[in-house]
């Protein structure tokens, strides 16, 4: 098969040879062949449809990194990758949208005069439980000032508790306006974390917040959840990388259907040994009477939504609500781990 000359590569592909460079340097699209006297790069047509690929993803603004675990995945499970790397822009935008929208009220309310926004003061409650049937627990909890987080680990049990005791720093820190760049920047320390610790095909899923003022960052891989109850209101703010879910995305499966499918719990991304996920991050504003729930799948794969919403809308505080949620799990039966941690919002007096 003829051999196509890098000019010749990054014109039919839609890639620029200096970008072709970068990604052989990186090992994500390596030549075909590489001359060992002059270094030239040649390239062979069946690697259009990858360049292609890779050309159309970079314009949607998704990361090297991110590409990367999209070409490694079959095409089902790499149309619902960059899905959820959709949503996650779609959220972020609607987020920032919000804080725009507030910052423009707040400034409109004086004439010329900036009024800060009353930041909010948090009250918290945590709980990780064995459950009824595993013999240990991998799940984790971390529970801070500013920092709140959940991950369920899965092969090894150290992984989940590595992944959160390299946040952990953060509660202790200012984390000062840019919350998104502060928490995704964590991430990638959890990540290498879980690679010191984990065994082969071992990993842990990762929910976490970090607050200032009145807005927090959100972090999130794998089916752990994070809830709202705002009003009687109770919104999902994350979005399972589940294989069902994606089901799901396509109309191929109801969120009945879903949630009593035999691979419900098989996961698409979650931060595991060698690997190279970005968490979805999300950045949202609060309001003083929110209620918020991070949780392990042990918690609402037995609970259900309806379940969720109750004990959310009646506890009295967040302890309340935790010990309320490990009752009904124990009394469902408790098949796995469980974590969760309770987050109320109310106006800094």
């Amino acid at each position: 098969m003829d051999e196509l000359s890098i000019g010749d590569f990054a014109h039919a592909s839609g890639l620029t040879p200096k970008a072709l460079r970068l990604y052989d340097e990186l090992a994500l699209l390596p030549p075909a062949h590489v001359d060992p006297r002059t270094g030239y790069r040649t390239y062979v047509p069946a690697q259009l449809a990858t360049a292609q690929l890779v050309a159309r993803l970079r314009a949607l603004g998704m990361p090297l990194a991110r590409i990367r675990v999209v070409l490694d995945l079959p095409p089902l499970a790499a149309a619902a990758e960059i899905s959820s790397y959709w949503r996650q822009i779609e959220a972020e935008t609607a987020a920032r949208g919000e804080l725009a929208a507030a910052l423009v009220e707040e400034l409109s309310r004086k004439d010329a005069e900036m009024t800060r926004m009353p930041e909010l003061e948090l009250r918290h409650a945590a709980r990780t439980d064995r459950g009824l049937v595993r013999r240990s627990n991998e799940d984790a909890v971390l529970a801070g000032t500013r920092l709140f987080a959940v991950a369920d680990g899965f092969g090894d049990q150290g992984a989940g508790r590595a992944a959160l005791a390299a946040l952990e720093p953060l509660d202790a820190e200012e984390p000062g306006d840019d919350l998104l760049s502060v928490l995704g920047g964590t991430t990638g320390e959890a990540q290498r974390a879980v690679d010191d610790v984990a065994q082969d095909h071992a990993g842990t899923t990762l929910t976490a917040m970090l607050w200032s003022g009145t807005s927090f960052a959100l972090a999130h891989v794998g089916d752990s959840r994070a809830y709202l109850l705002r009003g009687s209101e109770l919104t999902q703010i994350t979005h399972d990388h589940t294989f069902v879910q994606s089901l799901v995305d396509e109309g191929r499966l109801t969120p009945e259907e879903a949630a009593a499918h035999p691979k419900r719990a098989q996961l698409l991304r979650a931060l595991v040994r060698g690997g190279a996920v970005e968490p979805d991050l999300h950045l949202r504003e609060a309001r003083a009477g929110d209620r918020y729930l991070l949780c392990s799948d042990g918690l609402h794969a037995v609970l259900g939504e309806q379940a969720v919403h109750d004990v959310l809308g009646s506890a009295a505080d967040p302890q309340e609500a935790v010990d309320s949620f490990a009752q009904q799990v124990h009394d469902a039966g408790a098949p796995d781990n469980i974590a969760c941690v309770v987050i109320d919002t109310a106006a800094r007096a």
